[in-house]
């Protein structure tokens, strides 16, 4: 069950970036994928899957913008 949750989690937070970006989504999947932000999001011990999807998202646009 929880699996399931983080998955749906994964999919708001990529159509969020899709949408903040103006990308598609496949795009927005493949760079949050490849992020910081989803190492952390898939580790339980870190506490960022008990954060808002727009708190990560905003998360991930910090990680983003210092690229």
């Amino acid at each position: 069950m929880r699996d399931q949750v983080l998955w749906r989690k994964e999919g708001r937070i990529a159509a969020l970036l899709a949408d903040c970006l103006g990308i598609d989504t496949e795009r927005a999947l493949d760079i949050f994928y490849n992020s910081h932000t989803y190492a952390l999001l898939t580790n339980p011990d870190s506490g960022l899957q008990l954060q808002s999807d727009k708190y990560i998202l905003n998360n991930l646009l910090h990680e983003l913008e210092a690229l």
